[in-house]
């Protein structure tokens, strides 16, 4: 195979990853999203108190000899997907207990700049029949930029908006794939043994991608990763060495419409913002020159000048300066952010200043 492979996006590569990978072109992609073989070292059927089989994972593609051929066919596909991968990209890796500390060994070897490791707590596991063993209820993803200079993205308040406006941690529960949503064949039985649930990719991409990035999933099954990237207006490329697997992917992606209005899935970051210096507010009137702002338990108090500047009684003695520098000097604090400390009475009570900054920044974009 040739060095540069023309791969156009939004298409399902049917071959070896690692031979596909190699040949794009360096830097191709936003974003790797892997679920590779987790080498799970299943050696006997699995079964239910009432004898029923447990539809396990046994399919060949899960099969290694030993422990060195999986670091071997591990570090082969991160090599290349290290040389798909944007300098500025991140690489999401999923696996279970048998796999994910070898192949966070190996990321760490090779370079790569583990940000977090999230835990996917499943809403409802699958029990532990024998009882010799905890449930096992988690699946753990590795989130990793590039390099430790890579300026990665991370689209924060869209993490917390999708959060109820609380942070979002490292510990996400989510149901399994379950339902309508598990592809079966024309026998009703699974597609794919390790279909993940959408709600899964829809957190990842949300959390890493912008609209119209291009996301690369190696291991792509029924491609749960480009259906979901397609529904957000992002780019994908899958590559499947099954082709049955492939086929069914084909069938899925089909089906899936994204969503038109583009005003819709754009995500703003308030870094992204512009810029709003409090002296505009008094320019444009929002704020007068002479009002008194306060703090939301009205323990401070401090004048607005015609400069943008602001005045206030501290400890000690009388201070004039930003809002931001003010609103420390009152606390006795090192650093405010006096867009929410700073408050403005009106006919509906205290309100932040940063309401009239948003409203501001609206009229100006």
């Amino acid at each position: 195979m040739s060095k540069n492979r023309v791969v156009g996006p939004n298409r399902i590569e049917v071959g070896d990853c690692v031979e596909i990978m190699s040949a794009l072109p360096e830097g191709a992609v936003d974003m790797i999203f892997a679920d590779p073989p987790y080498n799970l070292q299943l050696k006997n059927e699995l079964h239910r108190p009432n004898q029923s089989r447990v539809d396990g994972v046994d399919a060949a593609w899960d099969r290694f000899a030993d422990f060195e051929a999986y670091d071997r066919f591990t570090r082969d596909w991160l090599t290349a997907a290290r040389h798909a991968l944007k300098k500025d990209g991140t690489l999401w890796v999923i696996g279970s207990y048998h796999n994910i500390f070898r192949v966070g060994a190996t990321l760490q070897d090779m370079g790569f700049w583990v940000l977090n490791d999230i835990v996917w707590r499943k809403s409802n596991p699958m029990p532990n029949f024998r009882g010799r063993r905890f449930t096992n209820a988690h699946e753990t993803l590795i989130w990793c930029a590039r390099d430790e200079s890579s300026r990665y993205t991370f689209n924060y308040e869209a993490m917390k908006s999708l959060n109820d406006e609380l942070q979002m941690r490292s510990d996400w529960l989510l149901p399994l794939c379950t339902g309508g949503e598990r592809l079966r064949d024309d026998e009703g039985k699974k597609a794919h043994p390790t279909q993940k649930p959408e709600s899964l990719l829809y957190r990842v991409l949300m959390a890493a991608t912008k609209p119209g990035d291009l996301v690369l999933d190696p291991f792509f099954g029924t491609g749960t990763t480009g259906a979901v990237a397609k529904r957000l207006g992002r780019d994908y490329i899958g590559i499947e060495r099954d082709p049955g697997y492939a086929k069914v992917a084909e069938e899925r992606l089909a089906s899936v419409r994204k969503l038109a209005e583009d005003e819709l899935l754009r995500i703003e970051s308030k870094r992204e913002q512009p810029r709003i210096p409090f002296g505009w507010l008094v320019e444009r009137g929002l704020v007068s020159a002479g009002d008194t702002l306060r703090d939301p338990r009205r323990r401070w108090a401090a004048r607005v000048r015609a400069d943008g500047t602001i005045i206030a009684e501290t400890k000690d003695g009388p201070q004039k300066g930003s809002i931001h520098k003010i609103g420390a000097a009152v606390q006795g604090a090192p650093a405010c952010n006096g867009w929410t400390f700073w408050h403005i009475e009106t006919d509906r009570g205290l309100v932040p200043i940063d309401t009239l900054r948003q409203r501001l920044r609206t009229e100006l974009h």
